[in-house]
């Protein structure tokens, strides 16, 4: 029996059905695109999930940071948002793109970057003395930052009476917090820039750009009474975001054909919830599945009506106000399938991740 344990003992280290540490598939920072310094983090290795495309965090500005999940499901969509992004700002494959903070790449994805043909570069510290060094030995054709770095950058140069050796004619895609409208003159001034607002997030990707939604599948659904200004909730596939704008017809400051005043954002309260009245699916099991996932790595509350229909052509939402604003708004019901992509594309991820048996025989999981 000790010969049979030995032999085992030597043939697990030499091959077997599960992977050795060492075997293991790593995705390291330079694979997400995003392997440059910030001072808001630390870098630490993590199991991430196979059903995960990626994982990254929010923002933290309403909140404390959180995971969230990045599903291949959704790669597709959120790659032609940002594919959008990049043409209108008139980028082509080639163009070297400098980065001032580094998870802003999530937001797009690094394999839209790749997939895009683009070159990026990140700061060599999170600095604006970094900054404006990168501007003038990387010579970039576009930056991706937060807008009042870049202008506090910039005036920066002015006082050093160094802005006659930034590059000239380069586009700024300003992203991150909402946009500080003084970067646009200083902006003109300096670097002869065009400037850019973008509106996303971690959990969705990037959507709106100057005003105008970069997806398909975004409703603006207008709140009860804000003290006399009409404020309009983004969703985005059948999922509220929690931010309002004003939608104006004068236009964005960056484009008057976009209508969402984007740099001023209010968190919606009390937000809405969603409400499931027909899901594609056949069981309510599974669906109760997608509504746990979208909790846990899109921190949304997803609930299920009662009398939900299965099996059904498309997915119908409804979006309910909470019982703060009961009686002063009806609900909206938002339908599928072009409406509802982004839930969708959720739904697919679990289904393709009940479709494969976890991958670690180790784990051992009673229904």
């Amino acid at each position: 029996m000790k010969g049979i344990l030995a032999e085992i003992a030597s043939m697990v280290k030499d091959f077997g059905s599960a992977p050795t540490f060492a075997e293991m598939p790593r995705k390291t920072l330079a694979d997400k695109g995003i392997a440059g310094p910030t001072a808001a983090h630390t870098i630490e290795e993590v199991h991430t999930p196979l059903n995960l495309a990626y994982l990254t965090f929010t923002t933290g500005s309403s909140a404390f940071q959180n995971i969230v999940g990045i599903t291949f499901a959704e790669l597709p969509a959120r790659v032609k948002a940002s594919f959008t992004v990049l043409e209108r700002a008139g980028l082509k494959a080639g163009d070297k793109v400098l980065v001032t903070y580094p998870p802003l790449v999530n937001v797009f994805s690094g394999e839209a970057f790749k997939k895009y043909g683009l070159q990026w570069e990140f700061l060599v510290r999170s600095s604006r003395d970094a900054f404006l060094a990168a501007l003038y030995e990387f010579q970039p054709k576009a930056v991706v930052g937060e807008s009042s770095f870049i202008r506090a950058s910039l005036e920066d140069a002015k006082h050093m009476g160094v802005a006659d050796e930034l590059p000239k004619d380069i586009v700024l895609l300003t992203a991150g917090t909402p946009l500080d409208l003084e970067l646009l003159p200083i902006a003109q001034e300096v670097l002869n820039a065009e400037v850019h607002d973008l509106y996303g997030c971690q959990e969705f990707g990037w959507l709106c750009m100057d005003g105008v939604p970069v997806r398909d599948d975004i409703e603006l659904v207008k709140l009860p009474d804000n003290g006399g200004q009409d404020m309009y909730e983004l969703v985005v596939g059948g999922l509220p975001m929690g931010d309002s704008f004003p939608v104006s017809e004068s236009g964005h400051v960056c484009n008057r054909n976009g209508k969402v005043i984007t740099y001023r954002r209010e968190r919606t309260y009390p937000e809405y919830e969603v409400i499931v009245k027909a899901t594609t699916l056949t069981s309510t099991v599974t669906l109760g599945r997608v509504a746990r996932s979208i909790l846990r790595i899109k921190g949304r509350v997803v609930k299920i009506s009662p009398d939900v229909v299965t099996g059904a052509e498309h997915t119908v939402l409804e979006l309910i106000p909470d019982y703060i604003t009961a009686g002063k708004q009806q609900g909206i019901v938002i339908e599928g399938p072009a409406k509802t992509r982004f839930f969708d594309d959720l739904v697919q991820a679990q289904l393709d991740y009940q479709q494969k048996a976890k991958a670690d025989p180790t784990w051992t999981k009673r229904n």
